[in-house]
């Protein structure tokens, strides 16, 4: 088994589902007392909220590289960035590291594909919705179409991620936003929706809903099981 390198804390809240999601597909893969080896960086997110929004995206990836060294340093044999809009400077920390990154759109393009839907709707934080290091990625390599809600809604999404998914707070008004938001984009062609904010799945991920919503979070944690257990 390799050992899984987790950069966590941004949110810790989503931290701990990655953690988790790992150990219970190892024991329902190997059985036992089996559970997963694994590496556990934390940053503290108050400093990267504040960088992201003052849009200096070079701070953040020297404090995330530094991190991933530190992994790197424990013995991880791969890394992970436990969130979506972090992967912003993936390609700043690949230059620095030696042990690969397992980028989450990556693994989820390939469910995408899988199940061969064409045209996906997006929700996450501003940044991983309106810029290109996300949706970009997703559409040159993998021939995606992707839909973003309008100004209003990424808006919304954006202030509910930070304001309330982020320190724990789960509210009923914006479950409602949320899933009237997917309804919108399914109406606009959506044949599944990204949740592409690792804190997403704790609102609206058991929902009920015409199209398929898609746990960033459990499909990148569950790649990593894969990517874990193939021989060495």
């Amino acid at each position: 088994m390799k050992t899984i390198g987790l950069l966590g804390g941004m949110s810790w809240e989503s931290t701990v589902s990655y953690y988790r999601i790992i150990n219970e597909t190892i024991k329902k893969r190997l059985g036992g007392l089996h559970s997963a080896k694994i590496v556990l960086y934390s940053v503290d997110f108050d400093e990267i909220e504040k960088l992201q929004h003052q849009g200096n995206w070079d701070a953040t990836a020297k404090i995330l590289t530094e991190a991933g060294k530190n992994i790197e340093r424990g013995g991880a044999d791969f890394l992970l960035i436990c969130t979506n809009t972090m992967h912003k400077v993936a390609p700043q920390m690949e230059q620095e590291l030696t042990i690969p990154i397992l980028h989450i759109a990556d693994a989820t393009a390939e469910i995408l594909k899988k199940s061969n839907k064409k045209t996906v709707g997006l929700l996450g934080t501003a940044f991983t919705m309106e810029q290109d290091f996300y949706k970009g990625r997703l559409e040159e390599q993998y021939g995606l179409k992707v839909i973003i809600p309008e100004k209003e809604d990424r808006q919304l999404v954006h202030q509910v991620i930070y304001n309330e998914l982020c320190l724990g707070v789960l509210k009923e008004d914006s479950k409602k936003s949320y899933l009237s938001i997917v309804k919108k984009l399914q109406n606009q062609g959506a044949e599944a929706i990204i949740l592409g904010c690792t804190e997403i799945a704790l609102l609206i991920g058991e929902e009920k809903t015409e199209v398929p919503l898609l746990d960033t979070a459990r499909i990148h944690a569950e790649k990593a099981v894969e990517y874990a257990l193939k021989e060495l």
